[in-house]
């Protein structure tokens, strides 16, 4: 009986532990949105990493290289209404967007293809756009990966930030 009793105690040790661990994700899901006037709306969804102490950019991060934009699943874009992102025209829908990093410049991908994990890249022919990105250096590191949207005249600039990095893109209503 005891023995029974010891067994089924160590079983519910495991699964609250297991069921813990679950819990706690080391890449939090965060979102932004966009405010385009007149109803017109830009979300994001993404997970968020944490720095660590590591180096990021031309390290974790590859420069050159498709990266998912946060980590675990492959970050969602859904405007509301068709919208024109760093010059290029983006039609109402859901979207993932990937990114290609560089010392001077990114690339921003915005792909048809959604639902994916995110890594490795493999497609290239659901790609809706390529679009140039400004970078530029923070004075500051930035611990969390941030994506985040600020007001600018009738649009908005969709900022990327983490270690040391913005990357950022104008959108605007079309």
């Amino acid at each position: 009986m005891q023995r029974r009793i010891a067994i089924l105690t160590g079983l519910i040790f495991s699964l609250n532990i297991f069921a813990a661990c679950q819990g706690a994700k080391p890449s939090p899901p965060a979102s932004a949105s966009c405010d385009l006037g007149g109803g017109k709306t830009v979300k994001t969804n993404y997970s968020s990493p944490r720095m660590k102490g590591r180096k990021i950019f031309g390290d974790l991060v590859p420069n050159g290289e498709v990266w998912r934009t946060g980590a675990n699943e492959a970050t969602t874009f859904v405007p509301s209404s068709d919208i024109v992102v760093g010059g290029k025209t983006v039609p109402a829908g859901s979207y993932t967007i990937f990114t290609v990093p560089n010392t001077d410049k990114w690339t921003l991908i915005v792909n048809k293809k959604t639902g994916e994990w995110g890594i490795p890249y493999k497609y290239e022919s659901d790609e809706l756009a390529r679009i140039d990105m400004k970078v530029s250096k923070l004075s500051s590191p930035v611990e969390n990966f941030t994506i985040s949207y600020d007001k600018a005249g009738n649009g908005c600039t969709m900022n990327i930030e983490w270690e040391n990095t913005r990357a950022s893109v104008d959108i605007k209503a079309k």
